[in-house]
């Protein structure tokens, strides 16, 4: 980083996580978006996004960061300054391709500005799983065949920006993640009746990056409630891609992998 950096800030650890590790990082939450960072900023309107951006670079802010688990809030279009004004319609236009194509609009939008855009991986290596990650028993034949029959549904999905997430036992998918995340995938999973599962307990879950995804602003992530829900889901294990899945809280999510008894696995797919 040349400056300073600023961290726009959303739900869930990350964002506590990436403050803890850069406190002299400029601190943005956004109003209408939860963060766990709210009591430490002044929420900013989005509709204001001009005032925004003249708010870091009076801060000396040259880097920003996305971190946490952005919903879309609701705008006021009576509310909006001159600069979002202008920027309406490429992110209008740009919500009808998806997350991914929204992303990359905001991405770009705020490079025109001057702004760095930079990923969790680029600040914090330290988080991103990698290939030597293999804990637990090792996964039977059944399971490899649920774990290349979870990439290719995952590939396959991809062009269409759906999810990042795809449980799959005896062959059969049992669900894929969409908009309402993976908890709520493996939620699903967990209630699907026996005779739907080919024998009870068994299968996968694999979470991977989509094809071509931007990883500055979305890239997946796990932690030791996704393990959780893993074995809630009576899956046998689970498998990220390597080098482009975060782990979050890495000591209590292996510790959560090895009391259920699963195996989670960080591999190239």
């Amino acid at each position: 980083m040349d400056g300073r950096l600023a961290i726009i800030a959303c739900g869930g650890a990350l964002p506590v996580l990436i403050q803890q590790a850069h406190p002299g990082a400029m601190v943005i939450t956004l109003e209408g978006v939860k963060s766990d960072l709210d009591t430490i900023s002044n929420p900013h309107r989005l509709e204001e996004i001009g005032v925004l951006f003249t708010s870091m670079k009076a801060e000396g802010v040259t880097d920003v960061i996305f971190a946490g688990a952005l919903t879309r809030p609701k705008l006021n279009p009576m509310l909006f300054d001159g600069e979002m004004q202008a920027i309406a319609p490429r992110l209008v236009q740009a919500m009808a391709l998806g997350d991914d194509g929204l992303l990359r609009t905001v991405i770009n939008i705020f490079e025109e500005q001057g702004f760095t855009v930079l990923g969790v991986g680029d600040l914090m290596p330290q988080l991103v799983a990698g290939a030597d990650l293999a804990l637990g028993a090792k996964p039977t034949d059944q399971d490899e065949a649920d774990i290349n029959r979870a990439v290719n549904i995952l590939r396959v999905i991809s062009d269409l920006d759906i999810g990042q997430g795809c449980a799959v036992a005896g062959g059969q998918c049992l669900g894929i993640e969409t908009v309402q995340g993976t908890d709520a995938l493996l939620h699903f999973v967990s209630e699907t009746p026996e005779h739907y599962r080919a024998g009870g307990r068994g299968g996968v879950y694999v979470k991977a990056a989509k094809t071509g995804q931007d990883l500055r602003m979305d890239m997946p992530a796990i932690g030791p409630d996704t393990v959780v829900a893993v074995s809630k889901a009576r899956l046998s294990g689970m498998v990220v891609e390597a080098d482009r899945v975060l782990i979050l809280d890495r000591f209590a999510t292996l510790q959560a992998a090895k009391d259920a008894g699963i195996f989670l696995q960080a591999r190239a797919l």
